[in-house]
């Protein structure tokens, strides 16, 4: 916003400066000639009709150049070969006519507001000299100087007016170093905002990908599983029933044949049970018809009827809608932290803590069981579970991450960290 308001301002004070340079001319004349028409007697001219009517002439040539030079600025502003033939005629006409009258100084006075504006670099010094030449004189009383001491007096306000010209030149030149930092300045920080805003809209398309390949990298990690699951279970099962089959099949004897065909009853209810399990690990049905925090409640009060342990869930920060994998995994990683809290902890007491903080949800899962120590993890059991690694393997398929806090006799504590990825992204 400041930058916006310092760039406001330098274009009111250059629009400002350019109506100054566009009619300053007219005003500057037009307020000398009342001055001239009043002091013509004492000042100059009286009478003479000549100096009369080359002044009148003088004047309208004036207007007309500040005509023409008016219309052509607008098309070639700076300092160029016609500006300073601009400048020179204006001077001669401002000199002749504070010869005629001291009082038309005024019209000069504008020299040394446009001799940098019009006049090349190297020039400027002769403009600005020549312009306080005219000021000199009319402040002595008029051209040509009467006598020793008003050369003198002429000689010392010339000297006046150029030491001014110098300070004001110095201040210039500062004034211009000044705006040239300035404007160095703020191009450099309009690259740093547009390297800053490329760079953040880098890390939300890295941000978008990196979620794109989490969720292929899930999808790709969950048929692994179910393929290997479907070839240790199921596919097996199936094999187990056509072998039980043929063996039916092949036999005259009842005992031999119904003993068979139980087997494959048996193999037959196995796979269905492991059919089931693959189904129910591949959508969580508790998030059907509920949010995350009203599953995990859900989940965590069954849990408490039937393990008898005692288990509170909470909810902190400002609930929101997640992604629909977050959530599934979340709820999957609570599943399974309960799973191995209710066959391993024997815990007294279990709390489970969803978080929503900026930019990312946390769940905790903590017991006052009897601890373990990470290092030294239990082997991976068939119940259908997949530990504490499946645990973390769900965590990072979506750039998450899992701790597991734990020491022998001192409880256990899992902590799940995912990025918060809201359900309309």
């Amino acid at each position: 916003m400041e930058m916006q308001g310092t760039g406001a301002m330098d274009t009111t004070i250059r629009q400002r400066w350019a109506t100054f340079h566009r009619y300053g001319p007219y005003a500057l004349l037009a307020f000398s000639v009342p001055l001239v028409l009043a002091t013509s007697d004492i000042a100059g001219m009286g009478r003479d009709r000549f100096q009369w009517y080359l002044a009148g002439v003088l004047v309208a040539a004036a207007l007309l150049l500040e005509s023409v030079w008016g219309r052509r600025a607008l098309r070639h502003p700076g300092p160029s070969a016609t500006g300073a033939g601009y400048y020179t005629v204006r001077w001669a006409i401002a000199f002749v006519l504070a010869w005629l009258n001291p009082f038309f100084v005024f019209y000069a006075v504008i020299g040394y507001f446009s001799a940098d504006r019009l006049l090349p670099r190297r020039f400027v010094r002769t403009g600005l000299f020549a312009t306080a030449v005219v000021m000199a004189g009319s402040e002595a009383g008029g051209f040509p100087p009467k006598g020793p001491l008003t050369w003198a007096v002429f000689g010392a306000l010339l000297a006046v007016n150029m030491g001014l010209v110098s300070v004001m030149m110095h201040i210039n030149v500062k004034e211009e170093e000044r705006n040239r930092v300035q404007a160095e300045t703020i191009a450099e920080l309009e690259r740093t905002n547009k390297a800053l805003q490329d760079a953040m809209s880098e890390n939300v398309a890295l941000h978008t990908q990196l979620l794109v390949q989490a969720r292929e990298a899930g999808v790709a990690d969950e048929r692994r599983r179910l393929a290997a699951e479907i070839h240790d279970t199921i596919a097996q099962g199936l094999t187990g029933i056509i072998a039980q089959l043929q063996v039916v099949a092949g036999t005259t004897d009842p005992e031999q044949a119904r003993r068979h065909l139980d087997r494959a009853a048996d193999l037959a209810r196995h796979s269905l049970g492991e059919a089931r399990r693959s189904v129910h690990n591949l959508s969580p049905a508790a998030l059907e018809n509920a949010s995350l925090s009203e599953a995990l409640k859900k989940t965590v009060t069954e849990w408490s009827r039937r393990t008898g342990v005692r288990a509170e869930f909470t909810v902190t920060g400002t609930t929101e809608q997640l992604h629909d994998e977050i959530e599934a995994t979340l709820l999957r990683i609570a599943e399974e932290a309960l799973s191995n809290a209710a066959r391993h902890a024997h815990a007294g007491r279990l709390g489970v803590t969803l978080s929503y903080m900026a930019g990312e949800v946390t769940l905790d899962v903590r017991d006052d069981g009897r601890g373990f120590d990470p290092l030294e993890l239990p082997a991976r059991t068939g119940t259908g579970g997949f530990g504490l690694d499946g645990m973390r393997a769900r965590a990072e398929r979506i750039a998450g991450a899992l701790t597991v806090e734990s020491e022998p006799g001192g409880g256990t504590a899992v902590s799940a960290r995912v990025p918060l990825v809201r359900h309309d992204q």
